[in-house]
């Protein structure tokens, strides 16, 4: 059963890093497939942040977060990472991990990705 979940989400100031962590089961991070980052602040639709690849490693990252965010993956513990650093007003938003196996070009919907967590709360507060 193909399952994920994030955890990592906390208070951070601003300037400050935050490192979220989706945690697989049921499947492994060197088959074919994706985990995407998304993320919803309040009163916002979902975004997505961006997006890594199993098969050649490839990441993908929206505007918001290049330069900034970083996603890696460690095979021998079956958790992709979300590391976040010179955090923003505008980072605040729950934070969702999806598997799913998307072209390259369509890494950014959210109808390509099958199973999601339940999210983790990432404020930005001085």
């Amino acid at each position: 059963q193909v399952q994920v979940g994030e955890s990592g989400g906390g208070l951070v100031q601003p300037g400050g890093s935050l490192r979220l962590s989706c945690e697989v089961s049921g499947f492994t991070l060197d088959d074919d497939g994706a985990i995407g980052w998304f993320r919803q602040g309040p009163g916002q639709e979902r975004e997505v942040v961006g997006c890594i690849s199993f098969a050649d490693i490839m990441t993908y990252y929206a505007d918001s977060a290049k330069g900034r965010f970083t996603i890696f993956k460690d095979n021998t513990k079956n958790t992709v990472y979300l590391q976040m650093t010179s955090l923003k007003d505008e980072d605040p938003a729950v934070y969702y991990c999806a598997f799913g196996d998307p072209p390259p070009s369509a890494w950014r919907h959210e109808a390509e990705y099958t199973f999601w967590g339940q999210g983790t709360q990432v404020t930005v507060s001085s």
